[in-house]
């Protein structure tokens, strides 16, 4: 493994991990109730979930090229890869125009108790982790193409989530630093943070047509 991969590596993490920091963001702008507790644990779930694509990808095209052949493994992994890109563009559509919605609603509706305060939410963070790693499971394909083998790639794996862990925390600061602009106004936040997200939905499905 020479200084050449690693930076390669290096640097592909700081790309895969853009979506999460986006999301991050997001968290840190729509959710009220985070605490030190819980930004550990979104980072760290999105640092998991994109170094886990990786591996699932890689080992994907190993174990099908094994079976039947190495061209037969790349192929299953790229549609694999298209599958999921769709699978993560409907759940970050459907996550954002929900919050979307439940904002404008609280906006105009008078009565406090449809106020909309977004809370912390298990299921929604391992949806969020599963669709910010998806490009990464055709990342996992590429790389069984010579930047990694079949040990290396626990290494390269090791430092994507590094990366996207540090980075993930930053964007969380970054968002609950930004949402004091707005004085408490949590739907206004609730309706950026769903755009971020719709948005981070169509990049995905577009950067995987380019690829």
């Amino acid at each position: 493994m020479t200084a050449e991969i690693i930076i390669q590596i290096i640097l592909l993490g700081i790309a895969l991990s853009m979506d999460a920091f986006a999301v991050s963001i997001t968290y840190g702008i729509a959710y009220n109730d985070l605490n030190k507790k819980r930004i550990v644990l979104i980072a760290l779930t999105f640092g998991i979930m994109q170094a886990l694509m990786p591996l699932i990808g890689y080992f994907l095209v190993e174990l099908i090229g094994f079976i039947v052949d190495e061209n037969a493994g790349d192929s299953a992994g790229n549609i694999m890869s298209i599958v999921v890109s769709w699978i993560a563009f409907a759940l970050l559509i459907f996550i954002g125009s929900k919050m979307i919605y439940e904002a404008i609603r609280g906006l105009r509706s008078q009565n406090v108790e449809l106020k909309h305060d977004r809370t912390f939410n298990i299921k929604e963070l391992i949806y969020f982790g599963f669709a910010t790693a998806i490009d990464a499971l055709g990342t996992g394909v590429a790389m069984h193409a010579g930047l990694s083998d079949n040990v290396t790639i626990f290494i390269h794996v090791a430092i994507i989530m590094s990366i996207t862990f540090v980075i993930s925390l930053i964007g969380l600061i970054l968002g609950k630093q930004f949402v004091k602009l707005f004085k408490g106004k949590n739907e206004i936040a609730s309706i950026i943070g769903g755009v971020i997200l719709i948005g981070l939905a169509v990049w995905i499905i577009i950067s995987n047509n380019l690829s």
